[in-house]
This record gives C-alpha cells, structure tokens and sequence, in this order.
C-alpha cells in the first residue's frame, strides 16, 4: 500500500523517480488504488463523497435535484451509481455533471453517467475540445490516457455559476493542470456558521511538460495565474480531485468523534497552495535545464 501512496503523489507531482515510467506503467499502477471502493458519506452539510478510495467523486444535494462534481476511471462508474443510490439519492435527479479537469482518472465516467441521469455537462471553456475528443492534452494518440468522449453542454470562464434550487456553485479558472482546469467554489451550512468550500481543480505539474516542448501553449503563464490567484482566496474547506490533497481519510475518521467538523480547516488552502507553486518552480526549473542540456 505504500508503493501506491508514493505513486499517487508522482502523477499529481511528477516526481524525478516518475520520468522513466510511461503513462500506461504508471496507470496500470495506481489503478489498484484508484478502483478499491470505499463507503459514501456525508462529509458537511449537502456535500456527499461518492468516489472511490482513491478518486473523489461529489455529490451536492438540494430538494430540487443534485449536482455531481467529477467521475473516477471508466470501470468504477458503477460504483458511483451504487454510492449515490446507498445515500438515498437518485442517479436521475443529477441535473448538472461538473468537471474539473479533462484527465482520466476524473473524466471516465462522465460519458456514461450523463447518458444514466440527463444531466447537463458543464467545463472549462479550453477543456471543451479534450472532453468530446477523450485524449490527454499534448497525447493525443496514448490510448493509456484515453477516456471515453463525452458532449459538453456548456463551457464557464472565471465567476460563472451553475445553479440548483438554492445551490449555487461558481467556476474559479485555475489552469494549468490541464488548458480549463476549473475549481468550483460554493457555500454549506455548518450548523449555524456558513463555510466556503473549493473543490479545486489541481495545481499538480503530473504528466505535463513545461520546457522547450510543452504540454500546450501558454502552461506555465497559466501555473503562475492560479498560483496568484489562490494566494487571494479564502477557503473553509479544502476539497480535492485526489482524497490525499487534503487529508480525506484522516479527516472522516475524525467525523465520528464529534466535536468541529474536521473538513472545515480555513487556511489549508493557501498552505496547500504554496507548496504547489514551489513544486511547480522546481519542476519547471529541472525540465528547463534538461532541454537546455539535449539542445
């Protein structure tokens, strides 16, 4: 289980020990830990984790319908169906599918989910064209980053919202990670207090390349843009594509203690953050010496 964990954290940071796998390697690696199933579970308010162990999938409720924030890989869709059925909800009353980002890992269910409850898709504007392809960024032809191709019923730029009786969530651009990668902020009850949550996108280096030959055009003005950008932001609750980005596990087995709800942290965030942008410098820094010395 350890290996996995070490995986886990190479493809969001792309560590050094990372380049000499391929993306078919590295997936069939984390597959293992990314498909394990895990109990849903009320997290805080209307917010529900209905992913796997190692892939966060979240459903947003309201008597109106819901909303469903990202997919896990194509085969754990069923488990997604069966999460939100066990919580008393139904796949029907899912009105909008949201993504974050146009990856694998959180885009493989998307095609089959949105056919299953006729809910609309809703993305970044610039991650339009990978979602109806179904193709990583830059790879077009890796079959091992392909996900099945889903239609995008509407792109958002930075402060567009999506609403839901009186759930509203609203996109913060935060590329980088991928062309549209989109954060959705909204708030939850928290008894009496109102939290501000972020499901952020990712500010991760992963697969991408930063030197001389890019993963697309403009990637490291866009790291740097969501890296101001979060600086500014003020978050209650951190939630995350990946379970590990902000302590999933640790945090649920704390929900049966009572006490504060342990999901509200204001700060993770922008700690979470700066780690980031420090591993992105340096990711960016070794890439570039290392196109410097090929050429």
């Amino acid at each position: 289980m350890k290996k996995i964990a070490v995986a886990l954290v190479a493809l969001m940071s792309l560590t050094t020990a990372v380049k000499a796998q391929t993306p078919k390697d590295l997936i069939a690696a984390l597959k293992v830990k990314w498909n394990t199933p895990t109990e849903p579970f009320k997290m805080i308010g209307n917010v529900y984790y209905v992913g796997t162990d190692g892939l966060a999938s979240y459903l947003i409720t309201s008597p109106q319908g819901h909303i469903l924030v990202d997919t896990a890989m194509p085969e754990a869709t069923s488990q997604i169906r069966a999460s939100i059925e066990k919580l008393g909800f139904k796949v029907t009353d899912i009105k909008y599918l949201l993504n974050t980002h146009a990856h694998i890992d959180h885009t493989g269910g998307l095609a089959e989910l949105k056919q299953a409850s006729g809910a609309r898709l809703v993305a970044g504007e610039a991650d339009k064209s990978l979602l109806e392809g179904g193709y990583y960024p830059g790879a077009e032809e890796d079959m091992a980053l392909a996900f099945p191709p889903v239609k995008v019923d509407r792109t958002v730029r930075e402060g567009d919202t999506v609403s839901v009786g009186d759930v509203t969530l609203t996109a913060r651009e935060t590329p980088g990670h991928s062309p549209g990668c989109t954060s959705w902020a909204f708030s939850v009850k928290d008894g009496d207090a109102t939290r501000s949550v972020l499901i952020f996108c990712s500010g991760t280096v992963a697969l991408n390349r930063l030197g001389a030959d890019p993963t697309y055009f403009g990637i490291v003005a866009d790291y740097r843009k969501t890296f101001a950008r979060a600086k500014d932001m003020k978050v209650d609750v951190l939630l995350a594509p990946h379970p590990e980005m902000y302590k999933m596990a640790e945090k649920r087995a704390k929900l049966t203690e009572g006490g504060p709800n342990p999901f509200v942290s204001p700060g993770e965030f922008n700690a979470y953050a700066a780690t980031l942008e420090k591993a992105f410098e340096d990711a960016l820094a070794k890439q570039t010496a290392a196109s410097e010395k090929k050429g």
